[in-house]
């Protein structure tokens, strides 16, 4: 099963207060989130995708999408909604579970599919940020192999809690669209720098973002 996270849109990326307003920051998050669900469908032979969350706005894409949802009901912080999401994919015979962030717009289903075919039969796969330090995708076979515990610094974390299960340990490093994530204004000028054309990007290009230039 895979997993994505979204907190309520209306408090997203505070990170971003000084180049975007609330109302904008909240679309920037649900922009994003719609390129992460776009990728995830057009992934061949797809797992089941839950969508972790109990954002209304976030809940009706993900249904549109055909996606299952796990409520969050206390809109908790990324560790503890995934602890909670992992038990709940256990209780419906999840074989695996990937987690993958809402805030990755750059995500092809290219990417995720080579995620899915580098999975021990047991053990973990672990895709780094693009900083080298935090961690945007990890799958773990059994489904509650480790606890995952996200941050700025957790790579290293968690890598060292899969190789102390004895279990394989996949890093795939350089993977570019899931290694982006967005949540600093460098974040957002990294993001217009790459020539293709997402949702996310679009709606930054409108609203002249990017380049030391703060939003209207």
């Amino acid at each position: 099963m895979i997993l994505v996270p979204i907190k309520k849109l209306s408090g997203a990326k505070q990170r971003l207060a000084s180049v975007l307003s609330p109302e904008q920051r909240a679309e920037l998050a649900r922009a994003m989130f719609k390129d992460v669900c776009a990728a995830l469908s057009e992934v061949p032979g797809c797992p089941t995708v839950a969508v972790v969350t109990n954002d209304a706005s976030a809940t009706r894409l993900a249904r549109q999408c055909g996606f299952e949802i796990i409520r969050d009901e206390e809109n908790l912080g990324e560790s503890e909604a995934i602890a909670l999401a992992t038990l709940e994919a256990e209780k419906r015979g999840a074989e695996f579970t990937l987690v993958l962030p809402a805030d990755i717009p750059l995500v092809t289903a290219d990417e995720i599919a080579m995620v899915l075919a580098a999975a021990p039969e047991q053990g973990t796969v672990l895709v780094r940020a693009g900083d080298g330090r935090g961690t945007n995708a990890i799958l773990r076979r059994p489904a509650n192999l480790f606890p995952c515990k996200f941050g700025n610094d957790s790579f290293l974390p968690h890598r060292a809690a899969a190789r102390a299960t004895g279990l394989p340990v996949v890093v795939l490093d350089g993977v570019a669209g899931i290694g982006l994530d967005i949540d600093r204004p460098e974040d957002l000028e990294a993001l217009l720098a790459v020539p293709i054309e997402t949702r996310t990007q679009r709606l930054l290009r409108e609203w002249k973002v990017g380049r030391g230039t703060a939003a209207g």
